[in-house]
């Protein structure tokens, strides 16, 4: 009995551990790891934004053409001109320069302007010779005068520095030893002789051949790099009308423009506008350009000062009225108010031709009856009288 037991308990205990072999064979043994990382983020594209335009240039020359003026020839030399009167107190001279546009040079008249704040000087542009072509280089307002290339401007800029003026406070004072003031309109003024240590000449730029051999010193490299204002407003429209002047251009003019220098900014046709010597212009062509009418020769501007209307040239200061004007070939003398003209010749008189005692102002010599002045070509002859109808069948009859 004990012995069938016995095999029974083993048969159990054989069953169960089939049984766990069977269990233990169905199972899967996994290993429990940390979570794969996550996938990594798409990779970034940076765009560049567009680089913001850039700033305006603080002054872009105006003759005739948009930003930096060059040419590939020289610039004709200087024209020889009478200084203009300061017209009043607080202008400040600015030199005469050919500028460039259209295919050619054109003169930029010398004028007196307004500065655009109290204690700046004008430094005048001037043409380079760089880089195989003669590069303008625009002037510009600083409180001290800078390089300009050795060119001798005269009436204070005679290659280096200025000595024309200088301010006093507030207040510009004149040197009338080489500018033209009128004193009895202007009195801030001093008397103090300027050595020239430059050679006077009449050419125009520098480097190059024949141009300046000037360098810049040590303090107007210095002063380069203060400050500086741009050309006004005025004066851009100065060179601008300028250029629009056909009688300005160098191959119209011959180097001898006609307009050398003005009162005021694009005053052109305003009165003591001043030539150069030997500038030639037809008397129609003064007239028209003076903003008169051909054969007024007198009539600068179109003004008449006293004279009659009709009268060729209108009354000359201090003079008779209806004297034929000093339109023609005139220049004018430094330190006469209000611009006083001067003519080669007798003045007033056209072509140098003399009036008869007793009879000024009257053109081609001719005298005009009482009653009847300023008739151009001289007087009227009188009326032929004509018989009446009757007393000429009289005659016939006879």
């Amino acid at each position: 009995m004990s012995s069938k037991y016995s095999l029974n308990s083993r048969l159990v205990g054989a069953a169960a551990a089939l049984s766990a072999a069977a269990l233990l064979a169905g199972c899967v043994v996994r290993t429990v790891g940390p979570p794969p990382p996550p996938p990594p983020p798409p990779p970034r594209v940076y765009v560049q934004p567009a680089p913001p335009p850039p700033p305006p240039p603080a002054y872009a020359e105006q003759s005739g053409g948009d930003g930096e003026v060059t040419a590939q020839e020289a610039p004709p030399p200087l024209p020889d001109y009478e200084q203009p009167p300061c017209p009043e107190e607080g202008y400040l001279w600015t030199p005469g320069y050919w500028g460039w546009g259209g295919g050619g040079y054109y003169w930029v008249p010398g004028t007196w302007v307004q500065p655009p704040q109290v204690g700046v000087l004008w430094t005048p542009g001037y043409w380079g010779f760089v880089g195989g072509v003669y590069r303008f280089h625009v002037g510009y307002w600083g409180p001290h005068v800078g390089y300009y290339g050795g060119v001798n401007y005269g009436f204070g800029y005679v290659g280096v520095g200025f000595a024309g003026g200088r301010w006093v406070g507030n207040s510009f004072a004149y040197n009338r030893a080489v500018v033209n003031v009128n004193v009895t309109n202007i009195h801030n003024t001093y008397n103090e002789t300027v050595i020239n240590r430059v050679s006077v000449t009449k050419v125009s730029y520098n480097g190059g051949p024949g141009g300046t051999a000037a360098v810049p010193s040590a303090q107007e490299r210095a002063w380069s790099s203060e400050r500086h204002v741009p050309p006004t407003g005025p004066q851009n429209q100065h060179a601008q009308e300028a250029f629009r002047n056909p009688a300005l251009s160098a191959r119209a003019n011959g180097g001898h423009p006609a307009i050398a220098a003005t009162p005021r900014p694009a005053a052109f046709n305003a009165p003591g506008v001043v030539g150069a010597h030997g500038a030639s212009m037809s008397p129609g062509a003064a007239a028209a350009q003076r903003g008169g009418q051909a054969g007024q020769f007198g009539q600068q501007n179109g003004a008449q000062r006293g004279g009659q209307p009709g009268q060729p040239g209108g009354a000359q200061r201090g003079g008779q009225p209806g004297q034929p004007g000093q339109a023609n070939n005139f220049v004018r003398t430094p330190g006469q108010p209000n611009g006083g003209a001067r003519t080669q010749g007798q003045p007033g008189q056209p072509n140098g031709a003399a009036h008869p005692p007793g009879q000024p102002g009257q053109p081609n010599g001719a005298a005009h009856p009482p009653g009847q002045p300023g008739q151009p070509g001289g007087a009227k002859p009188p009326a032929k009288a004509h018989p009446k109808p009757e007393a000429q069948k009289g005659e016939k009859e006879k």
